[in-house]
């Protein structure tokens, strides 16, 4: 009979799930994680946790937050197992290991009260801020780069003796308090999948904390330490089937686990306002400069997971695992790495491009992670401009080839069509899916309609040489499908 998760079950346990051994009363907050998905579970969460067990960091523990009103069904499964979870990792042989993770001690929902997250922030035993809000979570415009001062949640908050319900108003009330006691900052610490996320971060806060006040943005941008990072770790959304096997397997009823590949990586910027854990012992790279390693990450790891997504549902297909197996897309795959993406990194510090091209090979086609390509479509205008247009844009530039991403850009134009091949209905998933799927049903007339949105592509349309290979692209995506027309483009 399967155990329910909590603190008083953790010693009945299979000796199959490796658990806490640490005393987690002695864990006191010194990180306040603002969007705790399954992501941060599988990541960040996991280095803590690794730190505790060896007997370090126990002053590190994490008070999570959820600043969503949707965050709500997460503070009940917190409330309810004690903030435990368990970490499933999926390797490629079908070896399932489970892990119950105890670094998290403490959740909030700032919804319900959004002072008490306040407090929690300013309190001087936070010494860093942490978040994962997603790529679109910083409000910046893709195209210009400043943050967007229109936005109605933002205008809610600067408006005096405002509840507040975004992450920029409640980071900056916390940062006001701390400079108004006379209590050191706490770092801001962005492990999102953005170019430069500590800057982003920093330029997104600071220029909320400048509505606020201009003296209060000036002392944000230049007190408080924003460092950049890269994060790694493939993390598929958790479904019921990952709850009964967990159940089945390892006698453990968890609400809500995490699952994730073995694979995990996390380079970051050694830069802190008030300490921080000793991360390096828990497989931590603390580097000076993080944009090498964040730029392969996003242009081969992320962007790959573009080049699949679109056109490999536009195929058929439904998992990640059955497209990397597929040599034809193995192919194009590779060869958007290898032709489009790699000539425009820099050197990276200590790493093998080759090898680490095909390590995500492998582990795009771990067939135990069921991994979907819906998952890697989502919230596409949010993660084309950050991981494909740089490659394509910088290819324009040098006069280096193209085709490889404008099949890309083409396959999600088509993807956004809401039809496959077989007829069957796509479900677009993006914050802009009105504008989206109207210009893409417009493209049978107006073939650059869906690339002619400017506030997603900025002046992409006007390039000669863009325009002409998308168009022909796109035709032949309509016309012949998907198959056919990478054949042509790989030829």
């Amino acid at each position: 009979m399967a155990l329910a998760l909590n603190d008083r079950s953790l010693s009945s346990l299979s000796a199959s799930v490796s658990t806490p051994s640490y005393d987690r009363s002695r864990v006191r907050t010194g990180i306040v994680h603002l969007g705790v998905g399954g992501f941060h579970r599988s990541h960040q969460a996991v280095y803590l946790d690794r730190l505790m067990e060896r007997g370090e960091a126990l002053d590190w523990g994490i008070c999570g937050v959820g600043v969503l009103p949707g965050d709500r069904r997460m503070a009940e499964v917190t409330a309810a197992q004690d903030c435990l979870y368990t970490v499933v990792v999926t390797h490629p042989d079908g070896f399932l290991g489970a892990r119950v993770v105890g670094s998290m001690v403490e959740y909030l929902l700032a919804p319900d009260d959004p002072e008490a997250v306040v407090e929690k922030m300013a309190d001087p035993g936070t010494r860093i801020v942490s978040l994962t809000v997603t790529e679109g979570g910083y409000n910046i415009s893709p195209v210009t780069g400043e943050f967007d001062a229109t936005d109605p949640g933002v205008l809610q908050d600067l408006q005096p003796g405002a509840v507040l319900r975004t992450s920029f108003g409640l980071v900056t009330e916390a940062l006001a308090r701390r400079r108004d006691r006379g209590v050191p900052p706490f770092t801001v610490m962005s492990c999102d999948n953005i170019p430069g996320n500590g800057d982003v971060a920093r330029d997104s806060f600071a220029a909320f904390a400048g509505l606020r006040d201009a003296g209060l943005g000036d002392w944000v941008r230049r007190e408080v330490p924003f460092p950049n990072s890269m994060v790694d770790r493939i993390t598929p959304v958790t479904t019921d089937v990952h709850r009964r096997e967990l159940s089945r397997r390892f006698g453990v009823e968890d609400q809500w686990p995490v699952v994730c590949e073995p694979y995990t990586q996390w380079v970051l910027e050694d830069r802190f306002s008030c300490g921080r854990p000793p991360l390096e012992d828990a497989g931590v790279q603390l580097v000076a400069d993080v944009e090498p390693y964040e730029l392969m990450k996003l242009r081969l790891l992320n962007g790959s997971h573009q080049a699949m997504g679109y056109l490999g549902t536009l195929a058929g297909y439904t998992f990640i695992h059955d497209v990397c197996q597929d040599p034809l897309f193995r192919e194009f795959l590779l060869g958007y790495m290898d032709r489009e993406a790699t000539p425009t990194l820099p050197p990276v510090p200590g790493i093998d491009l080759a090898q680490y091209k095909a390590d995500l090979i492998g582990r795009f086609s771990n067939p135990n992670m069921r991994d979907t390509l819906a998952r890697l479509c989502a919230e596409s205008s949010d993660r084309i401009p950050k991981f494909l247009l740089p490659v394509l844009r910088q290819n324009l530039a040098t006069g280096g080839p193209i085709g490889l991403c404008v099949a890309v850009l083409a396959g999600w134009a088509r993807y956004a069509e809401g039809v496959g091949e077989d007829g069957r209905p796509i479900e677009v998933v993006d914050p802009r899916r009105e504008s989206l799927v109207a210009a893409a049903r417009r493209q049978g007339e107006e073939p650059l309609a869906f690339v002619s949105d400017r506030d997603l592509f900025g002046d992409l349309v006007d390039d000669e040489r863009f325009a002409a290979e998308y168009v022909h692209t796109l035709r032949s995506l309509r016309e012949r499908g998907t198959r056919a027309t990478l054949e042509s483009v790989l030829g």
